[in-house]
């Protein structure tokens, strides 16, 4: 089943337990009440190491070495370890283990944790590596001193392995400065690896509740901090928070989540805001008088305030956007919705888009980024498919040069230049040209001048694409045999073609 790492907030005993069973009870207890107040998910995490083969022969019982001193002193036997883990379950929270050698990978195993901790120091020890990703358990790996270098041959080693990780920004100081917090690194590692839960592990000191607020205005989900009980018997390290302390830390994140709302569907917007933002924008109004059934062009209407109810506004209007009058409309009145047809376009837009795409990626030609692009319909956009074309305009100066792409089956009607000269160059496909009456088809590489005053027609029976080099293209210069065409003053549509619609989706 696929761990849910959202709002998961790990309370890190590590060995302030103290080598004392009861006091690491006592902890998780305590712990537990605060966690209640909360509507998070919680785990708990303990550290295992096999002392007997982790320290070296030479240096066990050593007090020098504070990191030796330190597990000597707290270590526990593996029946408490076993009974801390069974506090953490009873008590109802995720019970979470770091693992610091193999033996210990087989302990976890053994008493059954939930999740695996990488410590920042094992994240790329392969050996340890090798061993955990053996087991079914999921992973939250702490990043703190690994390079990038390494952080992507660790990924790709567990992905090429199908585990469930998530990645937790962690700076190795304790306590660690605010100048070295370095909140910014959360944003490095979730444009890096988009498809991977980030979290931060906090060694700040226990009264900074302000990085928390900024770990998940950044996005991340999981969050760790250290913990434990100040006694007369047992002293707090300064990275270390107490329940007071994690209380404020929690009501911060909470606070955060609140403000920060949600990342995965569109915000809740208010009736009140809706009327507020209503009451600014520009309505529809008619310029002149529109009569009934007519197409309502941009030299038809205006736009100014104060709108009224049902009217139609500026933001309704596009490109992709038809509207026809039920009845006729007076001169400065509203235009009102309930009174208008509408016919939405952009569906039928996007569809002739995506399959303009297929034939470029197909035909493996080079485009530059942002360039003007028109859809010629001679017969109106429904009819696209049977009579037009796709035109990315590269250059218009004294020279010309566009690239014409052609849908399999398309036709372009007769027609003729008086300003212009052209050659086509085939560069992909078949394109059956009609030139003075005399019908041939040409192949890429082909190559036709077509003289001003030449009437000429051209298809593609499986789709084509071919540059079309000529002198600077003026407006009204194509005459075309179909004096329909000529009436319909909407038979082009203008757009700007972007390269990066040859790899995302066009929606």
């Amino acid at each position: 089943m696929k761990t849910n790492f959202d709002k998961l907030f790990i309370l890190e005993i590590a060995n302030n337990h103290m080598g004392d069973l009861k006091h690491g009870i006592r902890i998780i207890r305590e712990f537990g009440k605060v966690a209640g107040k909360f509507d998070f998910r919680f785990g708990f995490k303990l550290q295992y190491r096999d002392l007997d083969s982790f320290i070296h022969p030479k240096y066990k019982g050593s007090v020098d070495i504070k990191y030796v001193k330190r597990f000597e002193e707290t270590r526990l036997d593996q029946k408490q370890l076993k009974a801390l883990r069974d506090e953490i379950k009873n008590n109802g929270f995720l019970a979470l283990c770091t693992p610091f050698d193999e033996p210990s990978v087989d302990l976890l195993e053994k008493h059954d944790f939930d999740i695996i901790k990488v410590g920042s120091c094992s994240f790329d020890d392969w050996p340890l590596l090798e061993r955990i990703v053996k087991t079914d358990k999921p992973l939250i790996l702490s990043c703190a001193g690994v390079l990038l270098e390494n952080m992507d041959k660790v990924v790709a080693f567990l992905e090429h392995r199908k585990k469930e990780f998530c990645l937790m920004h962690c700076v190795g100081e304790y306590p660690a400065n605010k100048e070295n917090l370095q909140l910014n690194q959360i944003d490095l590692i979730r444009n890096r690896y988009p498809n991977i839960a980030v979290g931060y592990s906090t060694h700040e000191d226990p009264n900074n509740f302000d990085a928390i607020k900024i770990a998940i205005a950044k996005g991340a989900s999981v969050f760790e901090r250290h913990i434990g009980l100040e006694t007369s018997q047992h002293k707090l390290n300064k990275y270390s928070s107490g329940p007071e302390q994690i209380e404020q830390w929690l009501k911060n994140a909470q606070e955060a989540f609140t403000i920060c709302g949600f990342a995965d569907k569109t915000r809740h917007i208010s009736e009140k805001e809706k009327e507020g933002l209503r009451g600014l924008k520009r309505g529809v109004f008619a310029k002149g008088p529109i009569k009934k059934g007519k197409k309502i062009n941009p030299s038809d209407i205006f736009l100014a305030i104060p709108n009224v109810k049902n009217q139609l506004l500026a933001n309704d209007l596009s490109k992709y956007s038809e509207f026809y009058p039920i009845k006729g409309i007076k001169a400065n009145e509203p235009v009102l919705a309930p009174n208008l047809k509408k016919v939405n376009l952009r569906g039928k837009f996007m569809n002739i888009l995506n399959k303009v795409k297929v034939i470029l990626i197909e035909s493996k030609t080079s485009i530059p980024d942002k360039i003007d692009f028109e859809l010629s319909h001679h017969y109106g956009i429904n009819n696209f498919e049977k009579h037009g074309a796709a035109i990315i305009n590269c250059i218009n100066r004294e020279y010309c040069k566009k690239l014409i792409i052609m849908l399999p089956g398309q036709k372009h009607p007769v027609h003729y230049h008086k300003k212009k000269e052209e050659t086509f160059h085939i560069l992909y496909g078949d394109i059956t040209l009609n030139l003075g009456g005399l019908e041939k088809e040409y192949r890429p590489g082909e190559m036709v001048i077509i003289e001003r005053g030449k009437k000429h027609s051209f298809s593609s029976k499986t789709g084509a694409i071919f540059e079309e080099v000529s002198t600077t293209h003026h407006l009204e210069d194509s005459f075309y045999d179909d004096k329909k065409i000529l009436k319909n003053k909407n038979r082009k549509t203008e757009m700007t073609f972007w390269y990066d619609c040859l790899i995302k989706p066009i929606v």
